[in-house]
């Protein structure tokens, strides 16, 4: 068996997980990442929700119900982690824009508009209300995208289709980062003769160098440009889980790539390492510290039964939201269904509750009491409790 020796060990390689590791690569510590494979990030819009129940994020956190694991950060540090984030993608060339102290609005596929806090720069431009004038360019075969949706709830907004030889939103973002396609995408562009106040694309603008190509194509035809996020999987998902992935990778993290974690090694109140499978080779990762950062049920970090959930790493405590019929509301669209209550309760430290092991915490989606979907807190929640786990983790191995 292979054995490799670490500070602290991240498992989950979401938003959290991500940014738990670079705080503490940054400050020096050995640190591993290990992931079964790519995160739900990767299926979001890339906006960064903090809670969207209130004009002022911040004044919609101090009235969320006193269980919800927001409390446990600072707003000091909750304003840390905004601010390092918004600095870390300036860096790895995907700047976001807002602030903490303001909510706003991006357009989504149906039509209807999102509240969020901190958005891609190529969501910039996108309208605040009904009244702005807008012409959307789809592309031919694209089928995350459908702009007669939008045209069906905004007046004075029409579209025109382009064939960028494929039709799939990873297929048409590769070749906008090839220039001669740009080039002959722009004549066609400027031929339309548009008139509308703002262009709207699917968010299909490039791989990596999105905000740069959204920039050119404003400057040449003279009109704010922003993208509207597509059906999942979305590229501006995509482009934030890969910009934070570089960026732990450049604090000096590792990661280990589509390596399940079968088991746990123990002695008294302490994890001493984990045991993971590469290419049918067990391997040993051992550290001073864990951070779980599995994520809920869509992550994998929680597994529900007929009667259970559990989670399957370290088997801690589950908080179960009461027996099975309560999990779920009658009405589908509900926020309101109980199981969005189900996942691990932290104590102050970000350790978890009724656990035997004293040197694991916990962050992101795995949390309990988050609700995330009725309190739009989703990657704004995993930003702070990732840097709040790191701290913890942080004052624990010194």
């Amino acid at each position: 068996m292979s054995v490799t020796e670490y500070d602290v060990v991240i498992i989950g390689a979401g938003v959290s997980g991500l940014t738990a590791g670079a705080v503490l690569a940054a400050l020096g510590f050995k640190t591993a990442l290990v992931t079964t494979g790519e995160p739900t990030a990767c299926l979001s819009t890339g906006c960064i929700d903090f809670c969207s129940r209130d004009k002022n994020p911040l004044q919609a956190l101090q009235n969320l119900p006193p269980e919800h694991p927001f409390h446990l950060v600072s707003p000091k540090l909750i304003r840390e982690s905004a601010d390092n984030f918004q600095t870390a993608m300036k860096e790895m060339g995907i700047p976001y824009a807002g602030s903490l102290y303001e909510n706003r609005n991006v357009l989504s596929a149906l039509g209807t508009f999102k509240t969020t806090c901190l958005v891609p720069a190529t969501m910039r431009a996108a309208p605040q209300s009904g009244e702005d004038a807008l012409h959307i360019i789809t592309f031919t075969g694209l089928k995350d995208f459908y702009p007669s949706y939008i045209i069906s709830r905004r007046r004075n907004t029409k579209f025109s289709v382009y064939d960028a030889g494929v039709s799939s939103t990873m297929g048409i973002a590769a070749h906008f980062e090839d220039n001669n396609f740009l080039e002959s995408f722009l004549v066609w562009l400027k031929g339309e003769n548009i008139s509308a106040d703002k262009l709207a694309f699917p968010a299909v603008l490039g791989l990596g160098s999105a905000v740069q190509i959204a920039e050119t194509i404003a400057l040449r035809l003279g009109r704010p440009v922003f993208e509207i996020p597509t059906i999942p999987p979305s590229m501006p998902g995509r482009r934030l889980f890969n910009a934070l992935k570089n960026n732990y990778r450049k604090k000096g993290g590792t990661i280990y790539w589509g390596w399940p974690v079968t088991g746990i090694e123990k002695s008294g109140k302490i994890i001493e390492a984990v045991s993971t499978a590469s290419r049918g080779r067990p391997n040993s990762l051992n550290a001073r510290a864990f951070i779980l950062a599995t994520g809920s049920f869509v992550g994998g970090g929680l597994v529900a039964g007929k009667e259970t959930i559990t989670e399957k790493i370290f088997n801690l405590p589950v908080h179960v939201p009461g027996p099975r019929e309560a999990w779920f509301n009658n009405d589908y669209f509900s926020f309101n269904h109980g199981i969005g209550k189900a996942g691990i309760i932290a104590d102050s430290k970000l350790r978890p509750k009724g656990s035997p092991w004293e040197n694991i915490f916990v962050c992101g989606g795995i949390l309990a009491n988050t609700e995330i979907l009725k309190n739009g807190c989703g990657h704004g929640l995993a930003l702070a409790t990732g840097h709040a786990a790191a701290k913890s983790c942080l004052e624990y191995i010194r």
